[in-house]
């Protein structure tokens, strides 16, 4: 199994950044990074400014400006004309993803058309990063209140890596909806462990062992 930092926020306290480093083994002026923009396109309000501040490091959730030794590009929806040997090889080399946040049935939808979620389990001495849609894409489920873009299959179901879910960005201001009492309404809709986490928590997942890093508020249900 990969190793996982899902956050809500990015890397935004220096309890994230520690758990990064300890999963990364080494720092980040050493390792290279290949961020993943797709889910930015996906929700019902995207627009491309999104999807290019988080390349770029030009948004407030802090991930590709952390002062990599290199960061590529891979767009999802480009994978499947291009030579799977190619990508993935650019994968495998690299010591980490940087997975944007956005929505994350598009997001789940794209890593298995592409190929990519075929080839997660694979990847044992990579570190992944979800932001986000980027975390909440690991999880079997997002909820009906997440839910935006339609997939095929017509559920809520994501890619199941792990065996809880996660409520985002809770009590914060640009999601007053998204209240300790919603999540618990949440919550007892979803089978299996289910936290609600805010902008300043991650969860950690290595050798199955899951550790919740916060300087926030969370809470498992």
């Amino acid at each position: 199994m990969m190793k996982l930092l899902l956050t809500d926020s990015g890397v935004k306290n220096a309890s994230i950044r520690n758990a990064l480093l300890d999963l990364l083994g080494k720092s980040i002026a050493e390792s290279s990074a290949l961020c993943i923009p797709t889910a930015g396109y996906g929700a019902p309000d995207a627009d491309p400014g999104g999807p290019w501040r988080f390349i770029s490091g030009q948004s407030p959730s802090p991930m590709t400006g952390l002062g990599w030794k290199s960061v590529g590009v891979l767009e999802l929806t480009a994978l499947p004309s291009i030579e799977e040997a190619r990508w993935v090889s650019w994968v495998r080399e690299a010591d980490i993803l940087l997975v944007n946040g956005g929505d994350a049935l598009y997001l789940g939808h794209w890593m298995r058309e592409s190929g990519l979620a075929a080839l997660l389990p694979s990847l044992s001495d990579t570190v992944y990063v979800g932001l986000s849609a980027g975390s909440m894409v690991m999880t079997p489920r997002i909820g009906e209140e997440f839910v935006g873009w339609k997939p095929p299959t017509g559920d809520d179901s994501t890619l199941g890596v792990v065996d809880f879910s996660i409520f985002p960005h809770l009590d914060h201001p640009s999601c007053p909806e998204n209240t300790m009492a919603a999540a618990e309404r949440w919550a007892a809709r979803m089978t299996g462990p289910a936290y609600a986490i805010d902008e300043q928590t991650a969860i950690k997942v290595a050798d199955d062992a899951v550790e919740v890093v916060s300087e926030g508020h969370w809470k498992l249900f």
